[in-house]
């Protein structure tokens, strides 16, 4: 079993919060009726307050 460096773990930690920063953004203010609405509807079945 090998293990993950310690700079390689920050590496990858930021590079995920980036790509989930993005996604929330890109379907929380996108013009696409059906993604944004989507992602509401996830938000209310995970029982997560939007509005």
């Amino acid at each position: 079993m090998t293990s993950i460096s310690l700079k390689d773990r920050v590496v990858y930690g930021a590079a995920l919060l980036a790509v989930g920063v993005f996604l929330v953004f890109a379907t929380g203010f996108s013009h696409s009726a059906t993604i944004h609405n989507a992602a509401h509807d996830v938000r209310h079945s995970t029982a997560f307050p939007c509005h």
